[in-house]
This record gives C-alpha cells, structure tokens and sequence, in this order.
C-alpha cells in the first residue's frame, strides 16, 4: 500500500529573520524598482520624477505606516508575546499604535480603500503604468525593468506568500489573502 504523506508546514509564532529579509527584500526592491520604472518610462513628458517618486512614497506608506497602525493591531501575531511576523511589522505596530481586535483582522480585505486593495494596487500599479511608457518610451532598459518588477510580482505570488509567508502563518486562518489563495 502507497500512501501518501502531507506534511504539514510548521506554523511560526517568530519568524525567522530570512523569510523577513526575503519578505521585505522582494516588497522594498520592486517598490523601488517600479519607481525607476516610472521615472525612466515618463521622463520623454517631463512626468517621470513626480509620477515615480509619487507612486515609491504611496507604496512605502500603505506597507510601512498605514499596515503598522491600522492593519497590525488587529493581528494575532500583536498580541503573541515575543512574536514576529513575516513583514516583522508587529514589531513596529506594538510600540506605535494600540492593540486592536482579532475579530476585526478579516476587515483588512473589506472597502474598495482596504488596506489589502492598497496592497495589492501598490504591486500591481507600477506594472500597468509602465505598459503605456513603454509603446510611448521603449527603451531596453526600461523593458529589463518592467521583466524585472513583473518577475518580483510572479516570484512573490508563486513562491513568497504559499511557501515562505502564508503557510507558516499563525493567522492565516483569519486571513482572507490565505484563505483566497487556498492554504
């Protein structure tokens, strides 16, 4: 008889500080990234500067300000002592903002500005925005960019959030990007 063993992926109260540098690495670059894109892709209409230093300053505050204070305390991972998250962001979110309610957790996918929207507008926008800029602007350059934030976004779905992130995840039960991504 064959069977078939499932393991089952050890869930993290503290994550270890290589998923967070993995985590945050691939967030912090394609941010940064997607941004040089904008700025190399609209320079031709003297709109690149704003639009790419417009859109790493919209990004780096829906992950790095707004997460930490609306999205955080309402984690579990707030309220485990000595814990750490994947994004390491409950750290921050403990010395910053108050402790929120698990049950609200769910919320974070609720409203067309919610936080997950944000999130996912901030991955995906500089994508889109450099299609136009790139049939108005082609360059190499830009087009190793625009494969280089698309590659970060498939790397980060495909590998990042179902094998680092969200399967070791102490609230992916509550979660609704776990729970939309089956795990």
């Amino acid at each position: 008889m064959n069977s078939v063993k499932q393991e089952i992926a050890k869930v993290y109260t503290r994550y270890p500080l290589s998923s967070i540098l993995i985590y945050n690495g691939t967030t912090i670059f394609h941010y940064l990234l997607g941004g040089i894109g904008l700025i190399l892709g609209y320079q031709f209409i003297k709109i690149g500067y704003p639009v790419g230093f417009l859109y790493v300053a919209f990004a780096f505050i829906q992950m790095y300000v707004i997460m930490p204070l609306v999205v955080c305390p309402n984690c579990v991972y707030f309220q485990i002592n000595n814990s750490r998250c994947i994004s390491g962001l409950n750290v921050l979110s403990r010395k910053i903002a108050k402790k929120g309610n698990l049950e609200d957790f769910p919320n974070r996918a609720k409203g067309i500005f919610s936080h997950n929207k944000l999130y996912m507008g901030s991955l995906i926008a500089p994508i889109l925005a450099m299609i136009p800029a790139l049939i108005l602007n082609f360059s190499f350059v830009l087009l190793a960019i625009f494969l280089a934030v698309v590659g970060l976004m498939v790397y980060r779905i495909f590998v990042v959030f179902p094998k680092i992130a969200c399967i070791h995840c102490s609230a992916k039960k509550q979660c609704p990007n776990a729970q939309s991504m089956g795990i």
